[in-house]
């Protein structure tokens, strides 16, 4: 199962690559990729557990970047 999410006010590329690894690890995560130009992330991932993944995920943006919105797309 695939989610993809727009990442508005992403602003530093190195801030996106954390973000991508540190998503990756989730539990569940077979693959996460963020395009910094395009601010736009996708994962891929189990179905049954993609509402913990999105919850984990939204975790490590916001703690990341703070000032980062995510939106479903």
């Amino acid at each position: 199962m695939k989610k993809s999410f727009k990442l508005e006010g992403l602003d530093c590329a190195s801030c996106a690559d954390k973000i991508q690894k540190r998503i990756g690890k989730i539990d569940g995560v077979s693959d996460a990729s963020l395009n910094f130009v395009t601010c736009k992330l996708v994962i891929s991932g189990e179905e049954s557990k993609m509402e913990q993944i999105v919850t984990s995920a939204k975790a490590v943006i916001k703690k990341l970047e703070p000032h980062v919105v995510v939106q479903s797309i």
